[in-house]
C-alpha cells in the first residue's frame, strides 16, 4: 500500500492540483492590493447583484476574480465593525488542499478508496489519542462542533435501552432519560440536543454553579448529587453529564475527578469539552485538566487552537461495541465520509508533534504574560471568584490549582479606582450601579480590540460579574498570529485608558448636577452609555401642538450636535446608540481629568439658546418680509403717480415724449429705498449717501460676545481646566498680559484722532463760516478754482447738444 500511496503523491494530476490551488490562493489573498481606481470602479459596479447564468460559461480566472470581489467588496464596512481576517499560512494551505484532494480521491475505485480512507482515519485517530493522552479511543470527525455530542447521546441511549432500535420512543416513555449540564455551558446546547433527539425539555437538567466555595463558574457537585437522587426517586434515568474543561465565558474547569466518580456511581456517561483540553498536549498538565483523560468522551476543536481553516472538530470516545457506534452514527461504512479527516491528516503531518505543542505552549505563555502585566494594574480585577471581587494576584493564588486556565478575564473596578485617585472616593457610586461599570468595560473592550486587533480580545457578559474583557489566546493566537509584542502593547493601551475611565466615572455626578442647575437643559438617565452623560436642550417657549414641538426639538438638538462637533475640543459628541431608547439627545463621550464640566454645560446651553433665537427670528422674518413687500409696492405706486403729475401726460407718449425730453429735459431724482429687517420698515436711502449723515451717524454697536468664552493659553483646547502644575506658568505669563493690555490702551486714542480728522474735512470753507479773506488763503483759492471749472462746463449747454 505504501507503493501505491507513493504513486498517488507523484501523480501529475495532484501536482497540477497543488499548483492551481496555490495560484488561486495568491489571487484571492492579493485582493487588498488592488489600485484605488479599481476600487472606485468596483464600488460603482453592479456585479454584486445576482444575474442570469451565462450560457457559454466562464473561465477560471474570471470566476476567481468574481470570488475576490465578493470577498473584498466591503472592506470599509469590515474595518468599521473591527472584523478580523484569519491569517492563512502554509499549514492553512495544506488544510485547503485536503478538501481538494478529498474531491479527487472520491473518484477512485472502491478498493483503492477503502484502503486509502482506512489509512487516513487510523493515522489521524492514533495521532490525536496520543497527543491528548486519550488511550484506546475512537474518533468521530464532524463539521458542527455539537454534532459529536449528539452522536454520543444516541450511543448512550442505545446502550442503556436495549430495545431502542426496535421499540423507539416507547422505551423512553417508560423511563425518561435525563441529560445534565452546567449552568456555565454554552447557551442553547441542551435545547439543541433535545430537539435533535426528540426528547422533551424536561429531560434537560441544568445544574447551578457554586455559590459558597470555589469558583462561581464551576458546577456544584453536591447539588448535582441531590438532583440525580431526586430524578431516580421519581422514576427517571440519569443518562449523560456534560462537564467543562474551560467554560465558554471565563475558562474555568469543573472538578472533573469528583464528577467522574459520581458518574461511575450512577452509571452515567461523562462528556467533557472546553478550551483547556488543548493543554493536555503540553508536557506538564495540572491535575484538574488531567482528569479529563478518564472521561467517556471529549470534543476537540483543533481549527482555532492550531490556526487551521476548514478542518473538522473531533470527538474522542471509548466504547467496546462497534455495532452500537455504527447505529449511533459514530462509524460509517461509506468511505467518502471518512475523507473528512483528510485536511486534518495533512495539517498534522505538516506541523508535526513539536509544532503542535509549540503553538499551544505559545498561547499559554501569552496568557501568563498578560497576567504578569495585569498584576501591576491597580484598577483591574478578575472575575468574581469567591463571592466578592478580589484583587487579581489574590484570585490567582487562591484558585491556581483548580483553574489552570489560559483564558484571562479582567474588568475595570470602581473599588480600586477609589484608592487610585487622590481626589477622594466616589461617594455617589455604589455597588448597585453595575450598569455604569458594565458600559465602561464594554467601551474598554471595544477600544482595546480596535487599538490592538492582533490581541483578539473580546467582551464577555458574566452573570455575576457583568461585562468583562476576555483574552483567550488558544482560540485566537494561532489564527491572528499574536506575538509577545502584541500583549505588551495591549497592556500599554490598557494603562492609557484607565485614567480616562476613572475621570469619567468621577465626573458623571458633577455633570448631572450642573445640568440640573441649568434651566434650558434636561439630564437624560442612560446607564448603558459609556461616557460623561446624556443631555437634551428644551425649548423655552410653550408649543401646544406636540408633533410640531417634537419636530422643532429634533431640529434644535440636531443643529446643536452639529455645532458641538465643530468645536476644537477632545470631547466626542454623538447621537448615541442607533437603537437607543432616547431620541433628540446629545451624548457626550469619555472625559479626562482636566475637563471643566461647568464650561461644557454652559457651552451647550448657550449654543442651544442661540439656535432657538435664530429659529424664532426666521419664523418672524416671514411676516416681516411680507409686510415690507406690501409697503414697498404702495410706495412704488405712489412714486409712479408723483412722477406722472410732475412730468405731465405728454411726456408719457412714445414719440411726443422723446421730442419733448430732447428740447426740455426733466431733472428727475430717483429716490432709493432700503428694507430694514430689524425694524420691518421701508426707509429712504438719502441718509446713507449724505455726507452729514455719514459723519454724524451713530457708530453701530459692537458685536456681543458670549460669556462662555474665556482666555485660553496657546494650544489649549476648549473645556480644559488649568491644572496645579501650571501655576508657575500663569504667574510669569501675567506680566506679559499686563504689557499687552497697556499696548492696547495706547492704541485706543488712534481711532478717535482719525474720527476728528474726518470731522475737520468740511471746515476749510471760509465763505460759509464767514471768515476773513486773510485766513486760509490757500484753501480759499482752491475753493474758488473749483466753481469756475464747473461754471465753464455748464455755461454753453447748446454746444454740448
Amino acid at each position: 500500500m505504501d507503493t501505491s500511496f507513493q504513486q498517488i503523491t507523484v501523480d501529475p494530476t495532484l501536482a497540477e492540483m497543488g499548483k492551481n490551488l496555490n495560484e488561486a490562493m495568491r489571487i484571492l489573498e492579493d485582493g487588498h492590493r488592488e489600485r484605488e481606481e479599481d476600487k472606485e470602479k468596483r464600488r460603482h459596479s453592479r456585479k454584486d447583484i445576482p444575474g442570469p447564468l451565462q450560457g457559454s460559461g466562464q473561465d477560471v480566472a474570471h470566476i476567481l476574480q468574481l470570488v475576490q470581489n465578493l470577498m473584498h467588496g466591503n472592506e470599509d464596512e469590515d474595518l468599521q465593525s473591527h472584523r478580523r481576517m484569519q491569517n492563512v499560512g502554509e499549514q492553512g494551505h495544506m488544510a485547503l488542499l485536503g478538501h481538494s484532494l478529498a474531491a479527487y480521491i472520491s473518484v477512485l475505485d472502491k478498493e483503492r478508496l477503502r484502503k486509502l480512507t482506512t489509512r487516513i482515519l487510523s493515522d489521524t485517530t492514533l495521532w490525536l489519542c496520543r497527543l491528548f493522552r486519550y488511550e484506546n479511543g475512537s474518533a468521530y470527525y464532524h463539521e458542527d462542533d455539537r454534532e459529536g455530542l449528539l452522536k454520543v447521546c444516541r450511543l448512550v441511549i442505545h446502550s442503556r435501552f436495549d430495545d431502542y432500535s426496535t421499540e423507539g420512543f416507547n422505551m423512553l416513555y417508560s423511563k425518561q432519560p435525563v441529560i445534565y449540564q452546567s449552568a456555565a455551558c454554552r447557551s442553547g446546547l441542551g435545547q439543541h440536543l433535545c430537539n435533535q433527539l426528540g426528547l422533551p425539555l424536561s429531560s434537560l437538567c441544568t445544574v447551578p454553579c457554586n455559590t459558597m466555595f470555589g469558583s462561581q463558574h464551576q458546577m456544584d457537585v453536591a447539588l448535582l448529587d441531590r438532583l440525580i437522587k431526586d430524578d431516580m426517586d421519581s422514576g427517571k434515568l440519569p443518562l449523560l453529564l456534560i462537564a467543562n474543561a474551560g467554560t465558554p465565558a471565563a475558562g474555568h474547569t469543573d472538578k472533573l475527578g469528583r464528577l467522574k466518580e459520581l458518574c461511575a456511581q450512577y452509571s452515567m456517561w461523562l462528556h467533557v469539552e472546553g478550551v483547556n483540553l488543548a493543554t493536555l498536549a503540553l508536557p506538564y498538565v495540572k491535575s484538574s485538566v488531567m482528569a479529563a483523560t478518564q472521561c467517556d468522551s471529549m470534543t476537540l476543536t483543533l481549527g482555532p487552537w492550531l490556526g487551521l481553516p476548514a478542518v473538522p472538530a473531533v470527538t474522542l470516545y471509548r466504547h467496546e461495541d462497534p455495532s452500537l457506534s455504527l447505529a449511533a452514527g459514530l462509524n460509517s461504512s461509506q468511505p467518502v465520509e471518512k475523507l473528512r479527516a483528510l485536511p486534518l491528516w495533512l495539517s498534522l503531518q505538516y506541523l508535526g508533534h513539536d509544532g503542535i505543542v509549540e503553538r499551544i505552549r505559545h498561547a499559554s505563555q501569552l496568557s501568563q504574560r498578560l497576567l504578569d502585566h495585569l498584576t501591576k494594574q491597580t484598577s483591574i480585577t478578575t472575575a468574581d471568584l469567591l463571592g466578592n471581587e478580589v484583587s487579581l494576584l489574590e484570585g490567582l493564588n487562591l484558585v491556581e490549582d483548580d483553574l489552570n486556565s489560559p483564558v484571562v478575564v479582567f474588568r475595570f473596578s470602581q473599588t480600586d479606582a477609589n484608592s487610585a485617585q487622590s481626589g477622594g472616593p466616589l461617594e455617589t457610586f455604589h455597588s448597585s450601579d453595575r450598569e455604569i461599570l458594565d458600559a465602561l468595560n464594554r467601551w474598554l473592550g471595544e477600544q482595546l480590540a480596535l487599538l490592538v486587533p492582533a490581541s483578539g480580545v473580546d467582551i464577555v457578559n458574566l452573570e455575576d460579574e457583568g461585562s468583562c474583557v476576555r483574552f483567550s489566546p488558544l482560540m485566537t493566537a494561532a489564527v491572528l498570529g499574536t506575538k509577545d509584542e502584541d500583549v505588551d502593547m495591549l497592556a500599554e493601551r490598557l494603562q492609557e485608558k484607565i485614567p480616562v475611565l476613572i475621570s469619567t466615572l468621577r465626573l458623571r455626578e458633577e455633570f448631572r448636577e450642573e445640568v440640573h442647575r441649568t434651566a434650558a437643559l434636561t439630564y437624560i438617565e442612560d446607564l448603558s452609555w459609556p461616557g460623561l452623560g446624556t443631555v437634551r436642550y428644551e425649548m423655552s417657549r410653550e408649543e401646544p401642538d406636540e408633533s410640531k414641538r417634537q419636530a422643532e426639538l429634533e431640529k434644535i438638538n440636531s443643529v446643536l450636535l452639529k455645532k458641538l462637533k465643530e468645536l476644537d475640543s477632545d470631547l466626542t459628541f454623538s447621537t448615541g446608540p442607533e437603537f437607543g431608547p432616547e431620541k433628540n439627545c446629545v451624548y457626550i463621550g469619555m472625559a479626562t481629568e482636566d475637563l471643566d464640566v461647568a464650561e461644557v454645560v454652559e457651552m451647550i446651553a448657550t449654543i442651544g439658546r442661540e439656535i432657538e433665537e435664530n429659529s424664532r427670528l426666521l419664523e418672524n422674518m416671514t411676516e416681516v418680509v411680507r409686510k415690507g413687500i406690501l409697503e414697498a409696492e404702495l410706495q412704488l405706486q405712489k412714486a409712479t403717480e408723483e412722477k406722472l403729475m410732475e412730468e405731465g401726460v405728454l411726456r408719457q407718449l412714445p414719440v411726443v415724449g422723446s421730442v419733448l425730453n430732447w428740447f426740455s429735459p426733466v431733472q428727475s431724482s430717483v429716490k432709493g429705498r432700503t428694507f430694514n429687517l430689524a425694524a420691518g420698515s421701508v426707509d429712504s436711502t438719502e441718509p446713507t449717501y449724505s455726507m452729514k449723515a455719514q459723519s454724524t451717524g451713530e457708530t453701530p454697536p459692537p458685536t456681543p460676545t458670549s460669556a462662555r468664552t474665556k482666555h485660553r493659553l496657546p494650544g489649549q483646547k476648549l473645556f480644559r481646566r488649568s491644572l496645579a502644575s501650571s501655576d508657575c506658568v500663569s504667574e510669569t505669563s501675567s506680566v506679559g498680559q499686563v504689557e499687552e493690555l497697556e499696548k492696547e490702551e495706547l492704541r485706543e486714542p488712534a481711532p478717535e484722532g482719525r474720527e476728528a480728522d474726518v470731522q475737520k474735512e468740511p471746515e476749510p470753507e471760509p465763505e460759509q463760516r464767514g471768515e476773513t479773506p486773510g485766513e486760509g488763503e490757500g484753501g480759499e483759492q482752491e475753493g474758488k478754482r473749483e466753481p469756475e471749472v464747473e461754471g465753464r462746463e455748464t455755461e454753453h449747454p447748446d454746444s454740448l447738444r
